[in-house]
């Protein structure tokens, strides 16, 4: 079975572990989003150099089956055998014997059937129960696909919220199409300002006023109401994570959605992907 298949949302960890006066309230935010039931934790090597993956170790230490656990590996140590080392240092840092679903970051120079040998053999071994990607267009799912190991790509994780529809041309159907669960990052945008444009816009807080819900809330909604897709938010403020949750009771009408895309129209054509 598809490690996130029956996830509609997450916990991000981005500019975790940066910082070690916030470790303790990073950690009680992922746990108290476990309490909640949101048990998919994504992380990355790359975050906070490795900083992140310990902030998640300490946060599932005494709970790990509980966890559906996701993590990244740099485009550089994406070798075959590179990424049997980098890895064994995820593990260690998560204080766990596997992840359930470890991406490739992005593409680099690795080929990618390296790569998927790479990550054939850390499945064999039990070290991941499943592998994908992240930052891949459509063109680069299609390659992928065609190289040994591609048809076990279990996800694709890329940029998606209401802003930021551009995947709805082309990935997100064939994503569909061959069953491949998109993981949406930055669903709520990640820079302040951009954030900020987003929460002000008229329509999204004309259909969380009918909700009794923030603008917030509404585009998270607009995510889980997509076939395929799981967000996966940051939110260390308890009642970010609190709100986070409730977004998932939120079901969005035909009227709402209509405002919605009236507001933030799906692309007419294919544009390029975004990328964070």
């Amino acid at each position: 079975m598809n490690p996130i298949a029956q996830h509609r949302l997450g916990q991000g960890t981005w500019y975790m572990g940066e910082d070690p006066a916030h470790q303790d309230e990073e950690v009680r935010a992922l746990q108290l989003g476990l309490d909640l039931g949101i048990t998919l934790v994504d992380t990355a090597e790359m975050y906070g150099e490795g900083g992140a993956e310990r902030v998640v170790g300490a946060a599932i230490a005494g709970r790990r089956d509980e966890v559906t656990l996701v993590s990244k590996v740099y485009p550089h140590n994406a070798g075959r055998s590179e990424v049997q080392r980098a890895c064994e240092r995820s593990l260690a840092r998560l204080g766990t014997d596997r992840i359930d679903l470890y991406l490739l970051h992005w593409r680099g120079g690795v080929p990618l059937a390296e790569t998927l040998e790479g990550f054939e053999k850390l499945r064999a071994a039990g070290k991941i129960l499943a592998y994908g990607v992240s930052n891949f267009d459509t063109a680069d799912m299609q390659e992928a696909l065609r190289a040994p190991g591609g048809k076990a790509i279990a996800a694709n994780q890329v940029m998606y919220n209401l802003r930021r529809r551009g995947i709805e041309f082309d990935l997100l159907p064939w994503c569909r199409e061959h069953g491949i669960p998109v993981m949406a990052y930055s669903p709520l945008e990640s820079d302040r300002r951009e954030q900020q444009r987003l929460f002000a816009d008229p329509a999204l807080r004309q259909v969380a006023a009918r909700h009794g819900a923030t603008p917030a809330q509404i585009a998270l909604a607009f995510l889980f109401a997509q076939d395929g897709v799981c967000a996966i938010p940051k939110a260390v403020q308890p009642d970010h994570v609190r709100a986070n949750r409730a977004a998932l009771d939120i079901v969005l009408t035909p009227e709402d959605l209509a405002t919605l895309d009236a507001a933030f129209p799906a692309p007419k054509r294919k544009v390029a992907l975004d990328i964070l």
